[in-house]
């Protein structure tokens, strides 16, 4: 026992969520040369990485589904962190930050994340397939909190602009956070089936057989490094942006690009995993993370920012403009026809991919 614990402390990945916090604590609140910001992005992919490790041992241990929701409400604390804290301290030019950073998270995770799960799925079995019922609930429970938090702002009056009201806003918060709440009752009891990976015959597989479940002990291990990863993700990348947005307002483009980049950034590790789950043939696992995502960003990331207006100042611009709700409409009727069959083969990972790559050359250049 002692001889196992010693091997899996001398894995890198405990190492360097440590490594990741001094790092972290040495540069917090500097002026950061270039040099010292390529090390502090250096940290921060590893703390990544191992994020995406330990993330793998907790969610081996508890099993699929749960093992979804623990990488997916993981990510958006990041994400949250990171609206929260940038909004705080950029003025005027964050009011949108929060609508950027969601908006480019659901068109990242259902088309990005799925769209390369289904395309490295369908390369190895020809066809990719999962379960159409979970799988089709996550994407309208997605579809819907979508247009109640980002759409609906653009048509409402009580507020000049695309925002709404204190209690409009506060309607959507607990509606999307409830309407989260509700599919994750019914993904870990209800219909726990319908979120478990399938074979091409369509039977359920209930458990991994290629390797053991992880200790207790190591789970705890690993979910202890998790965090520990993730504040280093949380803190690094707070420590770099101010040279990702001068980077971007140099290059002159819109500032919107700025939440791409957050969204980018927070959304590797789960795009990580689920590439790895399709790998292995696991393609209801890459969907139940890439749809997981999404709603966890919508329906924890706008209550969250719904409280946090409490106390900043200024209006929180939500609405979608024309170009992204064209995109987003899109996105809905494309996902739709993909996971109705509960079969896709290249075509439909390779048209969600090209859906991705036009929200980021319009990001780009809107």
């Amino acid at each position: 026992m002692e001889s196992k614990i010693r091997s899996y402390l001398a894995h890198w990945t405990f190492y360097v969520p440590i490594l990741a916090i001094a790092a972290l604590v040495l540069s917090w609140g500097r002026d950061l040369p270039p040099p010292v910001v390529v090390i502090v992005a250096l940290f921060l992919g590893a703390s990544v990485l191992a994020a995406v490790h330990h993330a793998e041992v907790v969610a081996h241990k508890v099993g699929e589904p749960f093992g979804s929701l623990v990488l997916a409400i993981a990510v958006t604390i990041i994400e949250v962190a990171l609206i929260v804290t940038l909004m705080i301290s950029g003025g005027e030019k964050t009011q949108s930050l929060a609508r950027d950073t969601v908006f480019a998270a659901v068109m990242i995770t259902c088309n990005g994340i799925l769209g390369l799960s289904l395309l490295v799925g369908a390369l190895r079995r020809h066809v990719a397939v999962f379960n159409s019922e979970g799988t089709g609930g996550a994407f309208a429970t997605v579809a819907t909190i979508s247009a109640l938090s980002l759409v609906l702002p653009t048509f409402t009056t009580s507020r000049p602009g695309p925002q709404f009201s204190p209690a409009q806003l506060g309607f959507a918060a607990v509606a999307s956070l409830l309407l989260y709440a509700l599919f994750v009752t019914v993904q870990t009891r209800r219909h726990r089936d319908y979120f478990l990976p399938i074979t091409t015959a369509g039977e359920v597989i209930k458990s991994e057989e290629h390797a053991d479940p992880p200790s207790r002990r190591t789970t705890y291990v690993s979910l202890g490094l998790l965090m520990v990863a993730l504040i280093a993700v949380v803190g690094l990348a707070k420590g770099v942006s101010p040279s990702v947005e001068s980077a971007v307002d140099n290059a002159g483009l819109p500032h919107a690009v700025v939440g791409v980049v957050i969204a980018l950034l927070v959304l590797l590790p789960e795009t990580i995993a689920a590439v790895r789950a399709a790998a292995r043939d696991r393609i209801q696992t890459s969907l139940n993370l890439a749809l997981g995502s999404a709603m966890a960003s919508i329906g924890l990331t706008i209550p969250a920012i719904a409280i946090a207006m409490i106390w900043l100042d200024g209006p929180l611009l939500l609405g979608l403009g024309g170009t992204q709700m064209v995109l987003l409409g899109l996105t809905v009727v494309v996902g739709t026809l993909t996971v109705v069959p509960g079969r896709a083969n290249v075509l439909q990972g390779g048209v969600h991919l090209g859906l991705l790559a036009a929200f980021l050359f319009l990001a780009a250049s809107p």
